[in-house]
């Protein structure tokens, strides 16, 4: 699933002074968050994160790399 230009754009700006940190054991409601989510709201999130994190990068194609074994 590709988003169009202007679905990029509609993101808000990161707010990079918003920080915070917790343990993997937290019993945080991040998980009822998301799964109340609709799976398109979610897809599109992962999207934005992926935008966020490879900027430009992020529409590029994964290299293949083939190697042809012989089989003696």
């Amino acid at each position: 699933m590709q988003m169009e230009q202007s679905k990029i754009n509609q993101f808000p700006p990161l707010d990079k002074s918003a920080f915070s940190v917790h343990s993997l054991t937290d019993d945080l409601s991040d998980r009822d968050f998301w799964t109340s989510r609709s799976p398109e709201e979610r897809l599109e999130h992962i999207e934005m994160l992926r935008l966020l994190n490879y900027g430009d990068l992020a529409s590029s194609r994964l290299s293949r790399f083939f190697e042809i074994a012989e089989l003696s």
